[in-house]
């Protein structure tokens, strides 16, 4: 089974199983891989259900719900669209999880994370246990993982969730130097271009982790507003790449493209329009720069590249409550491709301070009503923030906070600048 865009050539099998394959009538495209081997298992228990297999065994046919909390974390995590059969899947998912019906690593890990089973939201899938289960696999052996996921023992569960716990602030460790480091490297670009960043941002560095290039793609990413790879050197002495993309810029198609006209650059790739992963020879590294970035200039808007933020609208003062927060969080599940509404406005900075290291804890006040109102505005720009400023322009998310058990309104800040 598979659920990446199709190659030119399929590989040699009884049976291959994808939606993205040549004239596969399945219509939801964005299943996970997870999503496309649950319809796998549940085609195959209907039809030895119809052989009447189950009953000659004596077995009970598998009730397939109990496969919904791993298809909601793998959907989520996989960073796939939430268009409407991915929504339904991770509904379902959630819906188990929250009332303790999850695998004992599942709720292990929630619990490691600081985490109450009824608050938990789709974007935790992805934002908080995704990273404790990826460390494993970046740092050591994705086996660690894998068992916490398959145990059946509670007091195993909890030792592999720390252990990946320790992991995953290990991986935040090396991610931070490297973010440091990568943010010195573009601005070293920015100094020796006359004009501008190039459209596509790729960087290198020997001592790099191969395991965290893909979050420190997304970070410079996410920070600079174009696409971005960072590569690292791998064992087999080719180096190994992530790249991430915005929207307008179909990353595979643009590797695809590189690939045709030199094929001798990229050793291997494969992917999906937002991220893929590379490997190429280092001698290669700076003839691959040039053909992505030649191929970037001739189909990359450059308006793409002027950060844009939509949002929906200003919020009236009796609308920026608790009780709506409440309810936009029912109304999920949010994620990819379905991002949970955002809104804009101007509000007075009473307080700010970092915590954990790189995030931007803020107290602010309506100017209507001078209501005070927690924000938190995560991995900010150090050189900026704190700041000696009065005022800010926020775009945010109502989000419900639960602390010794009460709830309150907090923001999370995707964007903001002083007024």
């Amino acid at each position: 089974t598979d659920h990446h865009l199709a190659g030119d050539s399929l590989p040699k099998a009884d049976a291959i199983v994808n939606p993205n394959q040549p004239n596969c009538p399945f219509p939801h495209k964005s299943t996970a891989g997870v999503g496309v081997i649950f319809y796998v298992m549940s085609a195959l228990r209907r039809h030895l259900q119809e052989q009447g297999w189950f009953q000659q065994a004596k077995i009970t046919a598998p009730n397939m719900a109990q496969f919904l909390d791993l298809v909601a974390l793998g959907t989520v995590a996989d960073l796939v669209p939430l268009e409407y059969n991915n929504r339904i899947l991770v509904a379902q998912g959630m819906a188990r999880i929250r009332r303790g019906l999850a695998r004992p690593g599942i709720l292990a890990l929630v619990q490691q994370a600081g985490r109450q089973l009824n608050q938990l939201q789709a974007t935790d899938m992805g934002f908080v246990l995704g990273p404790r289960l990826n460390a494993a696999g970046r740092l050591d052996d994705m086996s660690v993982g894998i068992e916490c996921l398959l145990t059946n023992d509670n007091e195993r569960a909890q030792q592999l969730a720390q252990q990946l716990d320790q992991l995953n602030q290990q991986r935040r460790s090396i991610e931070g130097e490297m973010q440091e480091q990568a943010a010195i490297i573009v601005g070293q670009l920015q100094e020796a271009e006359t004009t501008e960043l190039p459209p596509c941002v790729c960087l290198f560095q020997p001592d790099w982790h191969e395991g965290v290039v893909g979050i420190v793609a997304s970070r410079i990413k996410e920070r600079w507003h174009r696409p971005s790879l960072v590569f690292a050197q791998g064992e087999d002495g080719l180096l190994k790449g992530s790249a991430r993309s915005i929207a307008g810029f179909h990353m595979r198609d643009a590797l695809a493209a590189v690939d045709a006209k030199h094929p001798h650059l990229i050793e291997r790739f494969g992917g999906h329009a937002m991220a893929a992963g590379l490997s190429i020879s280092l001698d290669h590294l700076e003839a691959f720069k040039e053909a992505l970035n030649a191929y970037a200039q001739e189909h990359l808007d450059p308006a793409l590249l002027a950060r844009t933020w939509r949002t929906d609208g200003v919020l009236e003062s009796h609308d920026l409550q608790l009780q709506q927060a409440q309810l936009l969080a029912t109304a999920g599940p949010w994620g990819q491709a379905f991002e949970a509404p955002s809104f804009h406005g101007d509000f007075d900075l009473i307080q700010q301070r970092i915590v954990g290291q790189k995030h931007l804890k803020m107290v602010v006040a309506q100017q209507e009503t001078g209501e005070l109102i927690d924000a938190i505005c995560f991995n900010v720009d150090l050189s900026i923030w704190p700041g000696e400023y009065q005022r800010v322009r926020l775009v945010y998310r109502m989000d419900v906070n639960e602390f010794r058990g009460r709830q309150s309104l907090q923001l999370i800040v995707e964007a903001m600048a002083p007024l």
